[in-house]
């Protein structure tokens, strides 16, 4: 950990690890996100309630195309929220102290919205990587002992996925809900803002 300003917690860079599952075989046909590998670093300052994260997740398959649901959603992109191809603004959710922010398609809401927030995610080719950072302001008053951060994969699948579209970061997919069904989560380790660390 270094401590960059008064107040102020980092994690060093590539702090958290999550790389596939020791030297074991995965069969990246029937389970393709298996051997998925995250990193990221946490940046939290403790006066401003400002966290930074930095992240990459690379597909380790020799055959199958992932896609990552870290690009927000079309609703924000057309409201002018944000642009389009850059990381969206996480879901948060606190339970007491500790505070879980969450990158993924959620069950669409009833009564179905007139403009539904479709979500958009990066494609990521087999052996290639995706990176991003986001910056989000802690909502409430309750200082936090605990942060983790969540994010949706899933197989890249026509099914669910359509209107595709190049840009600077990568080839941008519009995904149906459906895809809540297929979408699994890598979760960063719980990080202690006291010591500015991941939990191990």
């Amino acid at each position: 950990m270094r401590a960059s300003q008064a107040n102020r917690q980092s994690g060093e860079q590539h702090e958290f690890q999550r790389h596939p599952d020791g030297e074991r075989q995965f069969d990246e046909r029937r389970d393709p996100i298996a051997g998925c590998d995250l990193q990221a670093q946490f940046d939290y300052d403790t006066a401003s309630r400002i966290l930074g994260v930095s992240y990459s997740v690379r597909n380790p398959s020799t055959s199958v195309a992932l896609v990552v649901f870290d690009r927000g959603n079309a609703s924000a992109v057309a409201a002018g929220r944000q642009k389009f191809g850059a990381v969206g603004a996480p879901f948060e959710q606190a339970q007491g102290e500790d505070v879980e922010l969450t990158h993924a398609v959620f069950p669409l809401r009833k009564p179905t919205p007139t403009v539904p927030p479709s979500p958009i995610a990066i494609r990521v080719e087999p052996g290639k990587g995706v990176t991003g950072r986001f910056e989000v302001a802690l909502k409430g008053s309750v200082a936090p002992k605990r942060l983790r951060w969540c994010v949706g994969v899933a197989p890249f699948d026509t099914g669910y996925l359509h209107e595709p579209h190049d840009s600077a970061q990568g080839q941008l997919w519009t995904a149906s809900f459906t895809v809540v069904d297929h979408q699994r989560m890598l979760c960063t380790p719980w990080y202690d803002v006291a010591t500015g660390k991941f939990e191990s």
